[in-house]
């Protein structure tokens, strides 16, 4: 961004793109305080896109999914890893072309609709696998995957994930699955399409024309990167899957603009939330100092660990520091 942001968060940018699981559902449940943020948004007039990794259902069921949670939404502002994986496979292939479909019944619809052939077995000679998330998906479609990829089909993955955030805790996602054929075949998918690919997210832009478009996620390896990578802005919350120990140890590509621990942030002052040294807390000669929310003080730690500062030994000053950094899990 050419200038500095100000003011409300919500109002510093012109497109929002939100993640899915993790920042606005867990499974099939509202994140506490999401649906009244994301209303907040749209009775502001706000231009909202939904942005997600899994392949498990079509934009119209991610649409339906958020209106029944409360959240007003339109099968036009979500973009899927599984339609733009059919998509590219519909560039890159013939029509009626045979795809072995690794994955749910949403990444199969999306392929028909890409006008391709989806079939389940090596012996039908598809000439590309394209692998989503699928509850279902067990040890006979991955070894008919591996056959075809052996054979020389190309094989695309939707997303990597390794995780999918669930109320009961981090559970195995696409990337797991991904990971039985890489160990089976030595090899890397020919292309990966969700995020951190900037896929997704060049798709949102461009369907609203935004100019200062920002990325809300859970991870730090898919929505922060992908934005990292985009050039875009971004804001990570701690409702999903990365956690104040994972921010503090980011590389550079994973390194959110913002961080928030719900989406109750996009209504804060831009300052407020940026990850900066200073404010009301300090860390200095290996202590936290100061008084405050615990993750004011998470935002000056962080910015100190990516600045060189060794953080890891950080200890409180005194109680109220000492209990922040507990708070924090630190």
């Amino acid at each position: 961004m050419s200038t500095p942001p100000r003011g409300r968060l919500a109002d510093a940018y012109d497109l929002v793109i939100f993640d899915l699981d993790g920042v606005i559902y867990l499974s099939d449940k509202a994140v506490a305080g999401a649906v009244e943020a994301v209303k907040r948004l749209h009775d502001a007039g706000r231009s909202i896109a939904y942005a997600t990794n899994n392949a498990s259902r079509r934009a119209s069921e991610v649409a339906d999914l958020l209106t029944g949670l409360g959240v007003p939404a339109a099968a036009d502002e979500v973009l899927t890893s599984a339609a733009a994986a059919a998509r590219r496979l519909g560039d890159r292939l013939e029509p009626g072309a045979r795809v072995l479909v690794v994955g749910a019944e949403a990444l199969r619809q999306e392929v028909v609709e890409a006008g391709l052939t989806p079939v389940g077995s090596a012996d039908d000679q598809p000439v590309a696998v394209v692998q989503g998330y699928g509850r279902e998906v067990g040890w006979v479609i991955l070894a008919e995957a591996a056959l075809a990829v052996r054979a020389g089909a190309l094989w695309i993955a939707t997303n990597t994930d390794r995780t999918l955030p669930s109320p009961r805790g981090p559970l195995p996602g696409n990337g797991s699955l991904v990971a039985v054929l890489r160990t089976a075949l030595d090899r890397e998918p020919d292309e990966v399409i969700g995020k951190p690919q900037p896929v997704l997210f060049e798709e949102a832009v461009k369907r609203d024309a935004a100019d200062r478009p920002i990325v809300v996620g859970d991870r730090l390896d898919t929505d922060i990167e992908g934005a990292v990578g985009a050039g875009l802005d971004s804001l990570l919350v701690l409702t999903g899957v990365s956690q104040p120990r994972d921010l503090i140890a980011a590389p550079p590509h994973q390194r959110p603009t913002y961080v928030a621990p719900d989406l109750a942030g996009l209504f804060e002052d831009v300052e407020t939330l940026a990850i900066a040294e200073g404010g009301s807390w300090q860390v200095a000669d290996g202590k936290l100092h100061g008084h405050g929310d615990p993750i004011a003080a998470l935002r000056t730690i962080a910015a100190a660990a990516w600045n060189g500062t060794d953080v890891s030994t950080l200890r409180g000053a005194d109680d109220q520091a000492t209990s922040a950094l507990r708070a924090l899990g630190l």
